[in-house]
């Protein structure tokens, strides 16, 4: 984990409700139900595999918060289409993020798990949405403090667009053209109860 001295834990105080997880908005649209999201997984999960001509030396790694449910569903495919097991860790990215802004308390730092090398692996990260891109720059920073992988594929389970670094997902759920003001919110069942995906405001 990279130190975190007083100013920048101020500055990277309140990334998960920057990252609009917890705020309170009012739903626009439903986009997907469980049954459209279970069968993105299972696409996805087909494109690691015949990308990398199978799973060898593949692990995944979620970016908290709800990219690591997704991870572990998508592991949960692969197994049943492979028969093996992918290895599973857990990022946090907190200190990592270069594009909070606002001052504010200490920040909320969850534990990285990664127990396993992740050195001449081919790494693929999953999140549930892909925005600006900063947050999968940041995760980029925070594997490579990790170990040196062979390479690094991103899957997003939603791309909403408005990209402000050259960030390109390998895997998508699904793109969802959106405004700026509209927030695309992926739920999990672990946390939200359900498993769908809504627009909100």
């Amino acid at each position: 984990m990279a130190p975190c001295g007083l100013v920048r834990c101020f500055i990277y105080g309140k990334f998960q409700q920057q990252k609009g997880e917890d705020t309170m908005s009012a739903e626009k649209a439903q986009i997907m139900d469980e049954a459209a999201m279970n069968r993105a997984l299972s696409r996805i999960a087909h494109e690691i595999i015949e990308k990398n001509k199978g799973i060898a030396d593949i692990v995944l790694i979620g970016i908290r918060r709800r990219g690591v449910p997704l991870a572990h569903q998508l592991a949960d495919r692969i197994l049943e289409f492979e028969r093996q097991d992918v290895p599973v860790g857990i990022l946090d990215i907190t200190l990592y993020r270069d594009d909070l802004s606002a001052l504010s308390e200490q920040p909320v730092v969850n534990s990285t798990d990664v127990p396993f090398s992740i050195t001449d692996k081919t790494v693929v990260m999953v999140d549930d949405v892909l925005y600006t891109g900063r947050t999968a720059r940041a995760a980029m920073d925070a594997l490579i403090d990790l170990g040196r992988p062979t390479a690094i594929q991103f899957a997003a389970f939603i791309d909403r667009g408005h990209r402000e670094l050259p960030i390109r997902p390998d895997y998508v759920g699904k793109n969802v053209p959106t405004s700026r003001n509209e927030i695309v919110q992926v739920q999990v069942a672990e946390f939200d109860g359900d498993n769908r995906v809504v627009i909100t405001e």
